[in-house]
């Protein structure tokens, strides 16, 4: 049986396919700022001198690592329903991205604050820093340096996984496809269509972070240090 190939009525809804692709790059947006920060504070609490707040970081941690992202986006659409909070797909969607990022962000951050040698902070200490100054230069910005590549693919990574909150129906580039292939009967094609949308993403998601970081990371531009 010959395989025809008609991409005619899938790429006449290039507008919606924009419209998806434009909504996944917000939803990746925000969960990367908002759960980065979130990641940052919760490594910093998992090295914290308190035992229950690392006792609640890394309870937060194994409960968002231990358990599938679709789960997670159920439990807190339906969860918030259930208390009576009514938000729509797109911002319960960011919600749980959020979230779930926050957790991986977590651990990868907590093993570049861990990679810092004692003898660093100890010579910062000599020098009469400030704890803010140590941590902020000395520590949190050296590690996130070491950590810059793992934490960049996490993220691209979490844009890929928006897809599933088209189970929710936030209207993000798998959600179009899945109503540009019942409209056209063109599911091969469709899904053709998407798949390099996604990889574009991938890549532009890949080039803003590689410049993201001479801004970060001065000393990049300096050295020419791949990522």
């Amino acid at each position: 049986m010959a395989l025809t190939l008609d991409f005619g009525a899938v790429l006449e809804r290039w507008p919606s396919f924009l419209d998806g692709a434009w909504l996944t790059l917000e939803l990746a947006g925000i969960a990367t700022v908002v759960g980065g920060a979130l990641g940052g504070i919760a490594a910093i609490g998992r090295r914290s001198r308190y035992a229950a707040l690392r006792r609640l970081c890394e309870v937060y941690v194994e409960a968002i690592r231990n358990t599938p992202l679709l789960v997670q986006i159920f439990l807190v659409y339906f969860g918030l329903a259930s208390l009576g909070f009514k938000f729509s797909a797109v911002t319960v969607a960011a919600l749980a991205l959020t979230i779930n990022v926050g957790a991986y962000t977590t651990e990868i951050v907590r093993a570049g604050l861990d990679a810092i040698p004692r003898g660093q902070i100890e010579a910062a200490e000599g020098l009469a820093l400030s704890r803010a100054q140590i941590y902020r230069h000395v520590v949190l910005l050296p590690a996130i340096e070491r950590v810059y590549p793992a934490l960049t693919s996490q993220f691209v990574l979490l844009m890929l996984a928006s897809s599933v909150t088209s189970q929710i129906s936030a209207e993000e580039l798998t959600a179009v496809a899945n109503y540009v292939q019942s409209d056209t009967y063109r599911a091969f094609e469709t899904y053709i269509v998407v798949a390099l949308f996604y990889v574009a993403l991938s890549f532009l998601m890949r080039a803003g972070f590689w410049g993201l970081s001479f801004v970060l990371f001065p000393r990049r531009r300096r050295l020419g240090t791949p990522l």
